[in-house]
């Protein structure tokens, strides 16, 4: 199947909100050897959450490697360029 760029694009940004997810999780839990650790509910959210921004991540990765290998483009290129369109469609078109 091929994919599109824009399709890369939307990965690469679900992916990016993925890891903005566990992120914040990380700022709210703090770490989780601190403070008695976090709650069983705390540690499945977290779980979760990092799983899929790994799956995500390496859904999108694939993608932009195939997208190369069926235009004869190097690899970095196109992660390059689904990484800036990605931030530019996050910062609703403004300064990419």
């Amino acid at each position: 199947m091929t994919t599109i760029f824009e399709e890369l694009v939307q990965k690469e940004r679900a992916a990016e909100e993925a890891h903005t997810r566990v992120e914040d999780l990380r700022r709210m839990y703090g770490s989780p050897t601190q403070r008695g650790g976090w709650s069983a509910r705390q540690t499945e959210t977290y779980n979760t959450a990092l799983r899929a921004w790994r799956d995500l991540a390496r859904e999108a990765q694939v993608a932009m490697v195939q997208y190369a290998r069926e235009r004869g483009e190097p690899r970095s290129d196109v992660e390059e360029q689904v990484r800036k369109a990605a931030r530019h469609v996050e910062t609703g078109g403004a300064g990419a």
